[in-house]
């Protein structure tokens, strides 16, 4: 792939400073409101719509990022970026403003379109605008940073909601997204369309694929499992329409390539493992352990200080060590510990977060380099799909594995807890590690068409 000229080193660092603030603003609301939800249910009324406003930004951003992505490939990033950070502060505007939980949910919505451009671009633009070397420690860093505020976020929506009002939860979006808006507009080089000549975008598919994938988060969400068979459906379809278009959402053609596939699929698998547990370990600490509420949360800090620690780790080995050689080790270290998790599903809290460290370390590693290598190998026309593609993928193996795995735990055990729920949550950990397995196996098809080696990372662009 041959990058865009480099901008000069201060309006670059500028820029990134700019990205750095929107993705920082993303990450924190995606979990932020979760401590200021009872107060805004005390404030607003809709107790039986608790649950879709986070369900709704998580499904708004989820579907649209293969949008954003594609679409920067056709009309430029720069411009689509600027649009999406605009979206994303004009609906924490009007969530902080609501009245009413109808209002409150409809900008959430709004503000998952604006978070799924924040998102996907912020990563395409610095695949964009730096060589691999470069990229690898800037995209270690981003990553860093997604995690520790996806970290503090409930901490920090606790302390505006005790000390101020749990409107300032989205109002204050707007003191730091201005200026990270202003620092894009100034600073984020303007680039030419990955794509020249006419645009050909693929509504059909795009209509198909939006529809289909909306569907089956929905779906999983609420337990509809006659309506997930249909979404299934859908999203056959729109890969065979996708499969058919020069242009298509998806970067169908790339997805042939052994890399690709493993980074999509390695992605799908490894998140509905990943985010399926996260979803289900505070339960544990509460129904099997006898915790309260604090050690419910704190349970997840190591899985998060893991994947924050190897990305940062992952991106300084990358040209010493190899992204195929990094890949395997984050795989392996996810096979092992799901399997641990499932021999342990009635040990103390420490070994289950010790556990926990382990498997977000085995994130780290997979998912990160993964994300680099098949930047790497994509031209720059489909950058922004591929990207797109990923994290994706990412997400939508967390909603899957969140439900299978609650199919599996079972409300009964949910409610009664003790031993009941740790047999329950044995049975989804067995079922992550199997996941994991998969991947694991996908991935050693790596080693007949390895990725990039230290060498070609020093001199790749």
């Amino acid at each position: 792939m041959t990058a865009s000229a480099p901008a000069p080193d201060r309006a670059r660092t500028l820029a990134v400073a700019g990205l750095l603030l929107g993705i920082t603003l993303a990450a924190l609301e995606s979990s932020v409101i979760a401590t200021a939800m009872p107060t805004v249910i005390r404030e607003l009324g809709g107790q039986h719509l608790y649950a879709l406003p986070f369900a709704v930004y998580l499904l708004t951003s989820t579907i649209t990022s293969p949008l954003w992505g594609r679409a920067s490939d056709l009309l430029g990033r720069k411009r689509l970026y600027l649009a999406g950070v605009i979206i994303f502060l004009l609906g924490s505007m009007i969530s902080g403003a609501a009245s009413s939980m109808a209002v409150l949910i409809a900008a959430r919505a709004l503000q998952g379109v604006g978070a799924g451009a924040v998102q996907t671009l912020t990563f395409t633009l610095v695949g964009e605008m730096f060589t691999l070397e470069q990229r690898a420690r800037v995209q270690g860093f981003f990553s860093g940073v997604w995690g520790i505020a996806g970290l503090v976020g409930p901490l920090v929506g606790g302390l505006i909601v005790d000390h101020a009002s749990w409107r300032w939860v989205f109002y204050l979006n707007l003191p730091f997204g201005i200026p990270a808006l202003l620092m894009a507009l100034r600073y984020l080089p303007n680039t030419r369309p990955a794509r020249q000549g006419r645009v050909q975008i693929d509504w059909l598919g795009a209509l198909l694929f939006t529809l289909g994938s909306g569907l089956l988060i929905w779906a999983l969400e609420f337990k509809l499992w006659a309506v997930v068979v249909l979404s299934v459906g859908v999203l056959g379809g729109a890969l065979w329409v996708e499969s058919r278009h020069p242009a298509p959402l998806l970067p169908m053609r790339n997805l042939r390539a052994v890399l690709p596939r493993v980074g999509v699929v390695g992605n799908l698998l490894a998140g509905a493992a990943y985010f399926g547990t996260i979803a289900y370990l505070p339960l544990f600490a509460q129904g099997v352990s006898g915790q309260g509420a604090t050690a419910a949360g704190v349970i997840l800090t190591p899985m998060l200080l893991g994947w924050t620690g190897t990305s940062i780790l992952a991106a300084r080995l990358i040209s010493r060590v190899g992204t195929t050689r990094l890949t395997l080790w984050g795989f392996n270290i996810l096979v092992v510990a799901f399997v641990l998790f499932a021999i342990l599903a009635h040990a103390p809290l420490w070994a289950i977060s010790a556990v926990g460290f382990l498997a977000g370390s085995g994130m780290g590693f997979a998912m990160f380099t993964l994300l680099i290598a098949v930047q790497q190998a994509s031209s720059r026309a489909d950058l922004g799909a591929i990207t797109s593609a990923i994290l994706f993928s990412r997400q939508m193996g967390g909603a899957i594995g969140t439900a299978l795995m609650g199919s599996l735990i079972g409300e009964a055990a949910i409610s009664s807890g003790g031993a009941a729920l740790a047999s329950g949550l044995q049975r989804a950990f067995v079922l992550a590690l199997v996941l994991v397995a998969v991947a694991w196996t996908l991935a050693q098809t790596l080693r007949r068409e390895p990725l990039p080696t230290p060498a070609a990372l020093q001199s790749a662009d």
